[in-house]
């Protein structure tokens, strides 16, 4: 880890203040994923697992998180069981954050832009089978689609693909700023991590109880609680929920059913599918696959066979239900049963079937068995020899699903863990994980994550300024830099972030808001693109962060601070 400044402020003869840039020397593999922790695309973050528990830490470290507590939502969570403090928790996130997935809100990238980037880190080739940018195609069964038109790229030509980014708690928040949204927003990496990160605070989950998991096409979270929990972006799922057969849960099981798991993250490291090297501990990766396994295996039974027909309607006409009605017994047909029952707030299963069919039709109701139809509360072994075997088949796949996780001929090399037991306030946290930043990679890229530039080399946050938002680019092209300049202007003046922490040229473009250091670097982005062999210098004086060229001049004020920093960029 390399040395660098972490009191930046010294005194010059006037007794000013004036800041000074913390240092690094960076490889350009270094660069490249200090660089990608400010930028955090989702691309980035399956090329760099580190990124996504440094990401989950800067949440961790936010006010805008530990602010929670004080909502009266939470009054009186520290009497409630550890499951019922999560849905706590997680009805508090779904009201105010929407999933968003959209292809305006980051823009787009080429595959061989980031191909260049990443071809020294990672095969093509077993890229291209793991990940849904550049070329997967997941399961026939997970789309019925083309998935460029499911994701909306088939109005682009194939080397077209979207810039998504796992936002930062602050970005999503920003997102009712944004046009045509009421509140906050995020697409999916960026719920499994803020679920990660609010489960912690407001939980009190430990770290040591949750896992972050993703495949080529969607992330989520599995919560070490009882028979175990999933975090899945609108919603928690139990094992009863996972094989309840409600279209919910079908949409919950769809990643695990028919995806790779290709990441496992945890605060002790993680388990990449295309990496030899896996940086948590061996046992510890053993004890979550035997958790993950056991919460999506349940043997066959009656009542998962009634739960297996909610959702498979193309077997239904095979079975009929048995139920009493007025005290006499009636026979009802599957799919008029599961018809009505969508509608009513009782379900098919045992404990309210009769009450179920009390709300039928009389129509509806037989008074002897249907013919070639298979009761679900026969025999199994019976079931299964009135019926085709790919019933048993698919019902066997409903009941036990086999997690396709990373293998364990790994190289185990174990990283220093993030150990947060104790800590009970934020800055006992923030000063843990500073003290921790010289020998835990994981800690020095959380504060990338962070962008606290007052404790992080500008480099990197530069880099991803210049290269890596192209949502402003792309607007401002057709403009003059006098154009560009006045509408940064008018902009509101609020950084998305506190102190000084900064937001990237595309947060400021999207959420039209910004302090004058985050405007200036935004210009300064747009100008590069537009004068690139142009020398741009960038001073933050008297409260102003101003941009000059030998020829040109754009200020803007500022609150950040940075009094007296001088920053220049060498690179291309």
């Amino acid at each position: 880890m390399r040395d660098r400044v972490l009191c930046p402020c010294s005194q010059n003869k006037q007794d000013r203040r004036f800041f000074q840039p913390p240092a690094a020397d960076f490889t350009p593999e270094e660069l490249e994923k200090y660089s990608s922790a400010v930028s955090l695309s989702d691309m980035e973050v399956f090329i760099f697992p580190e990124l996504i528990i440094a990401l989950a830490l800067a949440n961790i470290m936010s006010p805008i998180l530990w602010s929670w507590k004080e909502d009266p939502w939470f009054a009186g969570l520290e009497k409630l069981s550890p499951y019922r403090k999560a849905l706590r928790v997680k009805q508090f996130i779904i009201d105010r954050y929407a999933f968003n997935l959209d292809l305006d809100t980051w823009g787009l990238t080429t595959k061989a832009k980031e191909l260049a980037r990443f071809g020294d880190f990672v095969d093509q080739a077993a890229l291209a089978k793991s990940n849904a940018l550049f070329g997967y195609e997941g399961d026939k069964y997970y789309f019925d689609m083309d998935i460029r038109r499911h994701f909306g790229l088939d109005k682009y030509n194939s080397e077209v693909i979207p810039y998504w980014k796992t936002e930062t708690i602050e970005a999503m928040t920003a997102f009712h700023r944004k046009e045509g949204h009421d509140r906050g927003a995020g697409e999916c990496v960026s719920f499994s991590v803020l679920y990660y990160a609010a489960l912690f605070v407001l939980a009190d989950i430990p770290l040591e109880d949750m896992y972050m998991m993703a495949t080529p096409l969607h992330s989520q979270n599995y919560i070490d609680l009882k028979d175990g929990v999933l975090t899945n972006n609108r919603r928690l799922v139990t094992k009863a929920m996972w094989r309840n057969g409600t279209e919910l849960s079908a949409k919950a099981r769809r990643a695990l059913e028919n995806e790779e798991v290709t990441i496992v993250c945890s605060n002790e490291g993680y388990v990449h599918t295309l990496y030899p090297e896996a940086t948590m501990p061996q046992t510890r990766y053993q004890h979550f696959r035997r958790q993950i396994t056991a919460f999506l295996d349940s043997p066959p039974s009656r009542d998962l066979l009634v739960n297996f027909l909610r959702q498979a309607p193309d077997w239904q006409t095979s079975f009929q239900f048995k139920c009493l009605v007025d005290e006499r017994p009636c026979f009802a047909a599957a799919e008029t049963v599961y018809a009505y029952e969508s509608g009513a707030n009782i379900t098919a299963n045992a404990p309210t079937l009769n009450k179920l069919a009390a709300g039928l039709p009389k129509e509806a109701l037989r008074d002897a068995p249907i013919p070639g139809r298979v009761l679900p509360g026969d025999d199994l072994s019976r079931v299964y020899g009135e019926l085709p075997a790919s019933f048993a088949q698919a019902f066997q796949r409903f009941c036990r699903v086999q997690p396709r996780l990373p293998g364990e001929k790994k190289i185990w090399r174990p990283t220093p863990a993030i150990d947060l037991r104790g800590l009970e306030s934020r800055a006992d946290i923030i000063d843990y994980l500073r003290a921790r930043r010289v020998e835990s990679l994981i800690a020095d890229l959380a504060f990338m994550a962070y962008r606290d530039m007052a404790l992080s080399p500008w480099e990197p946050f530069l880099k991803a300024a210049f290269e890596r938002n192209p949502v402003c680019l792309e607007a401002a092209r057709r403009r003059s830099p006098m154009a560009q300049y006045e509408i940064l202007r008018k902009f509101g003046h609020d950084s998305i972030y506190d102190g000084t922490r900064l937001a990237q040229p595309d947060e400021v473009w999207n959420f039209k808001t910004g302090d004058g250091i985050e405007k200036a670097i935004t210009m300064w982005a747009l100008l590069r693109d537009s004068c690139p062999e142009r020398r741009w210098v960038l001073e933050v004086i008297d409260q102003n962060a101003c941009l000059s060229s030998a020829t040109h001049s754009y200020c803007f004020p500022t609150a950040k601070g940075f009094e007296g920093l001088r920053l220049s960029y060498a690179g291309n």
